[in-house]
């Protein structure tokens, strides 16, 4: 059974820096795709970042390009999302997911496992 576990949410402050990550169990993690999205109260959840199996493939958001840095550990079985001059409108539960399968999305509707979300909330 695959498991997505998220950690590193939290609050800081605009203009702040955050690291969240998420360790996969259960799967072949090396020909995985991984992506994080995100979901803001009243609102759809939103694409953020995908990566290819070895990395070489990134893909980010509009909103985040030049602020979010994605990168993976094969060896660890890990994505990490590094986060600067966070906004308060970055406010949101951040997913982090996985494909059955090594091709990256921008489509929630693509991903085939999620872990449990965690908060990262921007404010002064």
């Amino acid at each position: 059974q695959v498991q997505l576990v998220e950690s590193g949410g939290g609050l800081v402050q605009p203009g702040g820096s955050l690291s969240v990550s998420c360790v996969v169990s259960g799967s072949t993690f090396s020909n995985t795709a991984m992506g994080w999205f995100r979901q803001a109260p009243g609102k759809g959840r939103e694409f953020v970042a995908t990566i290819s199996p070895g990395g070489s493939m990134l893909r980010y958001s509009d909103s985040v390009k030049g602020r979010f840095t994605l990168s993976r550990d094969n060896t660890k079985n890990t994505v990490y999302l590094q986060m600067n001059s966070l906004k308060p409108e970055d406010t949101a539960v951040y997913y982090c997911a996985a494909r059955a399968g090594p091709s990256p999305s921008t489509s929630y509707l693509q991903y085939d496992y999620w872990g449990q979300g965690t908060q990262v909330t921007v404010s002064s």
